[in-house]
C-alpha cells in the first residue's frame, strides 16, 4: 500500500523531545488527543499504570506518559495493524520500550486489568453518517468501525482500579456518552465543554469517570477567542503538554 512507503511517513513533534511517526495522508494526532491526555493526568496526577484504549498512533497514552514520572508505565490496545506498527516505531524511537506495552487487539476482546488511569478517544460517528474517507486508517479513527462509546466504557470498567479514573472525549452534542457511562457501572464526575472558537457552539466534551464521587463540572475551555487568537488558557495547556517553545512564543506575540 502506497501510504506505508517510507516517504509517506512523517516524524513529528509530540511533546518536549518526544516524536511520533504518522502517515502523511492517514490519521494524524489532533487537539482532541492533547485534551484527553491533559484531562486524564489532571484527574490522576499520581497515576503509575496507564491504559490507552483504541490507542491508534499512541498519541493520547504517550502524551499522558510524558507528563508523568519515569515510574509510570503504559499499555496500548489497538486493532489496526498500520497504527499499531507506527506506535511501535514511536515507542522505540523515544526509548520507551521498557515503559510501554503494545497489544494488537480488538477493544471488545481486551480482558481488562488493574489501571490507575484509562484513556480513550473513541470515533464519534456511526457508520451510516457522513462522508467516509477513502483512507482505511482515517475511516476507523472517525467512524465506529471497531467499537462505539459503549465498548470503550465497558472496556474501561474492566480495567479500572477502585480509585482509578477513565477519561475520554466525544462530540458535545451527542447524547450517547452519559448513558454508556451508566451502563458500564461508572459515574461521571466531570464533563468539560471545549469551544474551538468563542463565538461558535461547543464541539467537544471531555468526560472523566470513576467508580464513585459526585459530579463537579469544570469551566469550559475556549481555544480561540472571538478574534480567532489562541486564548491564554489554551496556550497554558499547550505549554503544560510540552509544546515547542517557538510555537508558544509566536502564539503569545500575536495576542
Amino acid at each position: 500500500m502506497a501510504d506505508t512507503h517510507e516517504d509517506a511517513i512523517t516524524l513529528d513533534t509530540l511533546a518536549g523531545s518526544w516524536r511520533i511517526f504518522q502517515l502523511r495522508r492517514g490519521h494524524r494526532f489532533s487537539t482532541d488527543d492533547l485534551l484527553v491526555a491533559w484531562a486524564a493526568v489532571r484527574a490522576q496526577p499520581e497515576a503509575r499504570r496507564l491504559l490507552d484504549l483504541g490507542a491508534g498512533l499512541g498519541s493520547v497514552g504517550l502524551l499522558a506518559l510524558w507528563m508523568l514520572p519515569t515510574e509510570a508505565h503504559l499499555t496500548m490496545v489497538e486493532v489496526q495493524a498500520v497504527s499499531h506498527l507506527l506506535a511501535q516505531r514511536s515507542v522505540a524511537y523515544n526509548g520507551l520500550t521498557e515503559r510501554v506495552r503494545l497489544r494488537l487487539q480488538a477493544l471488545q476482546d481486551w480482558p481488562g486489568g488493574s489501571f490507575d488511569l484509562v484513556m480513550g478517544s473513541p470515533p464519534y460517528l456511526p457508520l451510516p453518517q457522513g462522508v467516509h474517507p477513502q483512507h482505511a486508517q482515517k475511516l476507523a479513527a472517525r467512524f465506529e468501525l471497531h467499537g462505539t462509546v459503549d465498548d470503550y466504557c465497558a472496556a474501561a470498567a474492566r480495567s479500572l482500579t477502585n480509585t482509578g479514573s477513565f477519561c475520554f472525549c466525544h462530540t458535545a452534542d451527542d447524547p450517547r456518552p452519559e448513558p454508556a457511562i451508566v451502563r458500564a457501572g461508572l459515574r461521571l464526575v466531570h464533563r468539560q465543554l471545549i469551544y474551538f472558537r468563542a463565538r461558535l457552539p461547543a464541539r467537544l466534551a471531555l468526560f472523566t469517570c470513576a467508580w464513585q464521587g459526585g459530579r463537579d463540572d469544570p469551566a469550559p475551555l475556549v481555544i480561540r477567542d472571538r478574534q480567532g487568537r489562541w486564548t491564554a488558557e489554551y496556550l497554558a495547556m499547550r505549554e503544560e503538554m510540552g509544546a515547542p517553545a517557538a510555537f508558544l512564543q509566536r502564539a503569545r506575540s500575536m495576542r
